[in-house]
């Protein structure tokens, strides 16, 4: 018996939750919904998998794909869909095939542009709270880049891996930068790597703020980087996550940590009052909201 065969899918063509909208409907290129979970670490290491073998290729169908991985072809839909939610792959016909760009970054000045305004706000809002004095830890993200901006004029000392964050405070004052060594990473300006990981093992400081891809409403934090820092919730005695609205309820490919291991998550105005209402039962909620002239 396949031994995901348990996991529910809604939406996918051969499944019973499946209803074609015409003729055409196996004939045009679609991307279908997923009701997916990342809590079998089996699968998580599948999908990973899945994402080196399709980097390889252009297309493939579900019965190539069944046998590379050893697995029934409605266990490979499943997996497939996940991907599919990210927005790397399409499916098609009787597989799938890869979206462009597939597995690679948006452009770092692309996402940083990318919901700027709330961003700018969830960023001064979380500098908001890191004390004159204190230590804190920033990720490589564009939201946090926004934190670091508001803490310019902040006496305050600032750990991280983003060189863009570094940027942003090299002429400042009053901040004292300390980076983590590691090797460059252009798509994201940071540094990542075995020397990254290991500096931060031993960073202890007042508070870590930092990013994500995703925030599911079952209480995950996600991104889709495998070059993510997990050792993050660790490197800070307060761990503030900061996310605009486009994250909260959605999913991404790998599971960071759980929203209970935060102390606070910052997002913007344009979440939704019901799911801010769900995420409350996890983790404590700061909406960041425009200052009136």
């Amino acid at each position: 018996m396949d031994p995901d065969s348990s996991v529910p899918l809604k939406g996918c063509p051969g499944t019973s939750g499946y209803k074609p909208e015409g003729k055409l409907a196996f004939e045009a290129v679609r991307s279908y919904t997923f009701a997916v979970t990342f809590s079998h670490s089996r699968r998580r290491s599948r999908v990973a998998e899945l994402c080196k073998f399709l980097k390889e290729r252009s297309s493939a169908t579900y019965s190539e794909l069944a046998n590379h991985f050893a697995v029934s072809e409605m266990t490979m839909r499943r997996d497939v869909g996940i991907l599919a939610a990210t927005g790397q792959i399409l499916i098609v016909p009787r597989g799938v095939q890869t979206a462009k760009g597939f597995l690679a970054e948006l452009p770092f000045l692309e996402r940083i542009q990318r919901m700027g305004k709330e961003k700018d706000l969830i960023g001064r809002a979380a500098a908001a709270l890191v004390a004159e004095g204190s230590s804190v830890v920033l990720d490589s993200g564009t939201t946090t880049l926004q934190v670091a901006h508001h803490l310019r004029d902040r006496r305050c000392t600032v750990i991280t891996m983003s060189i863009s964050a570094l940027q942003e405070l090299a002429d400042s004052p009053a901040v004292r930068v300390e980076m983590i060594g590691g090797v460059y990473r252009s798509s994201s300006q940071d540094l990542v790597g075995p020397q990254m990981f290991e500096g931060l093992s031993g960073v202890r400081a007042d508070r870590v703020i930092f990013g994500a891809a995703a925030v599911s409403l079952d209480g995950d934090v996600m991104v889709n980087d495998t070059d993510a820092a997990q050792g993050l919730v660790r490197a800070g005695r307060e761990r503030i996550l900061v996310v605009d609205s486009s994250k909260l309820g959605a999913e991404a490919l790998y599971r960071f940590c759980e929203l209970g291991q935060c102390d606070l998550m910052i997002t913007d105005e344009g979440a939704k009052e019901a799911d801010l209402e769900h995420l409350r039962k996890y983790v404590k909620v700061l909406v960041a909201r425009a200052v009136e002239a």
